[in-house]
């Protein structure tokens, strides 16, 4: 009689493995696109299965949210202050854009992880041990806002130039920049003052990490102004 064969051992199902799935689908198909259902069908197990390691979609995402947080390269013990938030925020930015749709589901979260936590904590601190006032270091959080995870919501979306009301729809390119630049003469001039960049999300001509390291140099050295002033914002009331 033939020998039967054992079937293959499956993996075991367990939450970590669950999460990096759920990344990895999300990566793949789109945050829109992942359900408890798609999920199993990725890991080829019951939706039920799922259940025992995540109660619901919102625990599901929460923890993709510390999978994500967990890929930030840890900070630097012995780095000067600016030096280290800047590698912080940076390694942060890497991460996102690893997984275009973390920081949405980052800003979708009614209550911050542990991760989130303890990553923003860590900002705190570094800022605290440059010496900065618990005061200062209050105001830079909000100033830095959501480019402490590495992105921007202030900017203009990846489109092209709307063309002046009356311009002939058949005109070409050549005569609706110049158009444009008889109407618009200064958005035109910064548009055209640097190299054209098709994805960037800041708009055509812009390099998305030259403008946000731009940003973030900006701030933090105002930080260091201020702090070397010994500002406190009880001067402004």
């Amino acid at each position: 009689m033939a020998q039967q064969t054992e079937p293959a051992r499956r993996t075991p199902l367990n939450r970590d493995r669950v999460l990096r799935a759920a990344v990895a689908l999300a990566d793949g198909t789109g945050i829109e696109a992942l359900s408890m259902r798609s999920l199993a069908h990725e890991l080829d197990v019951v939706p039920m299965a799922l259940y025992k390691h995540v109660a619901n979609k919102e625990q599901l995402l929460d923890g993709m949210v510390e999978v994500i947080v967990g890929e930030i390269e840890p900070p630097a013990d012995d780095a000067e202050w600016k030096s280290a938030i800047r590698r912080r925020i940076l390694s942060a930015r890497r991460a996102l854009l690893r997984h275009p749709w973390a920081s949405r589901v980052i800003e979708s979260r009614t209550t911050p992880t542990p991760g989130v936590l303890d990553y923003l904590n860590s900002i705190i601190g570094m800022f605290r041990a440059g010496g900065l006032s618990a005061d200062l270091t209050h105001h830079a959080m909000h100033a830095l806002g959501s480019r402490v995870w590495g992105f921007t919501q202030d900017l203009f979306p990846a489109s092209p130039s709307p063309a002046p009301a009356d311009a002939h729809p058949q005109a070409p390119p050549g005569a609706l920049l110049g158009e444009m630049a008889a109407r618009y003469p200064h958005i035109v001039e910064i548009v055209l003052a640097r190299p054209h960049d098709s994805a960037s999300v800041v708009g055509q001509g812009c390099d998305d990490q030259f403008e946000f390291e731009f940003a973030l140099d900006l701030l933090l050295d105002g930080f260091e102004r201020l702090h070397r002033q010994e500002w406190t914002s009880a001067e402004r009331i």
